[in-house]
């Protein structure tokens, strides 16, 4: 039991990510679910074909706005639960904010882009799922697994290193660059006394 209990501590972040990013998925995996039947992408799928531009653009849409949906989630998670940042004051939690989405966008792109490519080379295998007599279908269910793979381990190096970082590493870093500055200070001040 200690030995478990020492592997959550050295471990805690990791753990926690993995759950609140499988959380995050599923939350996308909702919401994406939620909106193709809001938009009817499954009778589109029928009538005018998965390669019809209204279903691509619906597709597209419904992508979106389910991302949009699990950052915000995922910023409030990753922020309390995983990272455990502790801002304080509007304008740090903010920028802390426009970090995370600006990462997010980066891996956004990653999230709405590659499930359309891999679509488009034959991963267009949708998912049904029968719930007492109805019959629901989540559209390109395999291409949107596969990406949310690279998605979840795109996320995480972002957070680590550049929305989330400790503020211990942001000090000793500016302290190491102050004594490489004042390093090269000393020595020139010291190659000017050799000139005279």
């Amino acid at each position: 039991m200690d030995k478990l209990k020492k592997l959550y501590k050295q471990y805690h972040e990791v753990i926690m990510y993995l759950i609140f990013g499988v959380a995050t998925t599923l939350v996308n995996f909702i919401a994406t679910f939620g909106l193709q039947s809001l938009f009817g992408l499954s009778k589109i799928a029928e009538e005018l074909g998965k390669d019809s531009s209204k279903y691509k653009v619906l597709y597209l849409i419904a992508n979106i706005i389910a991302w949009f949906i699990a950052v915000l989630f995922a910023f409030v998670t990753n922020k309390k639960y995983v990272f455990e940042s502790r801002t304080e004051g509007a304008k740090a939690y903010f920028t802390e904010m426009g970090k995370f989405f600006s990462a997010r966008v980066a891996t956004g792109v990653v999230e709405n882009v590659l499930p359309s490519i891999l679509m488009a080379i034959g991963l267009k295998q949708s998912l049904s799922v029968a719930v007492a007599s109805r019959t629901f279908t989540f559209e390109g269910f395999w291409a949107k697994a596969i990406t949310a793979v690279f998605v979840i381990i795109l996320n995480y190096v972002f957070s680590k290193l550049f929305v989330f970082r400790k503020k211990e590493e942001a000090v000793l870093e500016g302290t190491e660059e102050e004594s490489l500055s004042e390093g090269t200070g000393a020595k020139s001040a010291s190659e000017d006394s050799d000139d005279e």
